[in-house]
């Protein structure tokens, strides 16, 4: 399925800003996101399997609330990432 990837971590994808990649969860998606690119997968799950604060998930424009929605082949997911600063 087509994922979304934003800037900040475009750096893993060769600066892709749309991979595909496949998975029946979102845990699944990530994983296979993390085989494709390594690395990945730490910048947006922290150590006990949750999606960091800064980062959020949509599944066909509906926000995921966690990494275990169901997943078709034809949804579109997107990875967003908050901006900080001061």
């Amino acid at each position: 399925m087509q994922v979304l990837i934003p800037n900040p971590l475009r750096s893993y994808t060769g600066d892709a800003s749309v991979v595909c990649a496949d998975g029946k969860t979102l845990e699944e998606l990530v994983a296979d996101l993390d085989r494709l690119f390594p690395g990945i997968r730490f910048r947006i799950v922290d150590e006990q399997g949750r999606i960091r604060r800064h980062i959020k998930f949509f599944v066909n424009r509906v926000q995921a609330p966690d990494l275990h929605p169901a997943l078709e082949l034809d949804d579109e997911v997107m990875i967003v990432c908050a901006l900080s600063g001061g």
